[in-house]
């Protein structure tokens, strides 16, 4: 069973516009809503990909019922704790093949519910093997929240896949996650290193197992104890890339679930990640395509850094 927490769900609302202009009216095509926040969509791309999987978040308010509504049709198992506030909502506009998003902040959460919440998780990962920790931290939950539950999945005997930024991916990465999973931007801020191969050498040397860096179209670059290795797509896919790290999160959670060789599981996230890309709505993978992109992902060893 592969679990993945995400302490700051949100119910996304996805338009399609041919063009995203400034200061204009715009006719929107098309409209998605459905449950999200990245570890909701990293356990989508899983349940679809046939990985038993179980997303647990909170959720609280009109907005987490909808949450629980959408999800109960979805087919992805969920597990929500209830709160007080009221669950956010984010608004993704796709123009271009690019994406535009706007992120509310979250709901406060009390003490007294992270506490709770995290009492809960102990029986969740009784009978776990990988836990994705995903997102960013909504208000009143401190930023060494991940690093506990990092320490708190690895005394469960659990794996764990940590996928947020700064000080709390600092944090986590230093109570020793086994894979933490910054995109480019995020491992330069984190580090305050230009080049992504020292980044990810400086974030790993905090006590985090395998940095996973996101270079966008440029692939994917991996930094662990199994080797150094830079992994490529041989295309540029347009569409929606708001899901691509989440799928990417997702290969690298299945391969670790099932204890593949890393240059296939590296493989293997940068093919979802680019099917991501392809497919409408983030949670999904555009399965048709997935072969071919497949075929076309290169990797390199690094041996030494120029």
């Amino acid at each position: 069973m592969i679990v993945t927490i995400t302490p700051n769900a949100a119910l996304d609302t996805t338009y399609a516009v041919q063009a995203l202009v400034p200061n204009a009216s715009h006719r929107v095509s098309t409209v998605h809503s459905r449950a999200g926040g990245k570890g909701i969509n990293v356990a989508r791309v899983l349940t679809g990909q046939g990985f038993p999987t179980l997303a647990v978040t909170l959720a609280g308010g009109a907005t987490g019922d909808a949450l629980r509504a959408e999800l109960k049709g979805s087919g992805v198992q969920f597990d929500l704790f209830p709160i007080t506030g009221e669950t956010r909502r984010t608004v993704t506009v796709v123009a271009d093949g690019d994406a535009t998003v706007f992120n509310e902040p979250g709901p406060t959460i009390t003490p007294a519910e992270w506490a709770d919440f995290r009492d809960h998780l102990g029986a969740v990962l009784s009978d776990t093997d990988v836990v994705v920790l995903s997102g960013s931290l909504p208000p009143g939950v401190p930023a060494t929240a991940y690093a506990d539950l990092v320490r708190f999945a690895r005394a469960h005997g659990c794996r764990t896949i940590l996928d947020t930024t700064g000080e709390p991916l600092l944090a986590g990465a230093a109570a020793g996650a086994d894979v933490v999973k910054p995109n480019a931007a995020e491992l330069r801020e984190a580090t305050g290193e230009s080049d992504p191969f020292t980044a990810a050498e400086a974030l790993r040397a905090t006590g985090a197992g395998t940095v996973v860096a996101s270079l966008g179209a440029d692939g994917l670059l991996a930094v662990g104890e199994h080797g150094r290795w830079l992994v490529r797509p041989d295309r540029m896919v347009l569409g929606n890339p708001t899901g691509a790290g989440d799928a990417l999160v997702a290969a690298l959670a299945a391969g670790l679930a099932a204890e593949h060789p890393w240059p296939y599981l590296l493989r293997e996230a940068v093919a979802w990640s680019a099917a991501a890309v392809a497919a409408p709505l983030a949670g999904d993978l555009d399965t048709n395509a997935l072969d071919d992109l497949r075929a076309g992902v290169t990797l390199e060893e690094l041996r030494c850094h120029s």
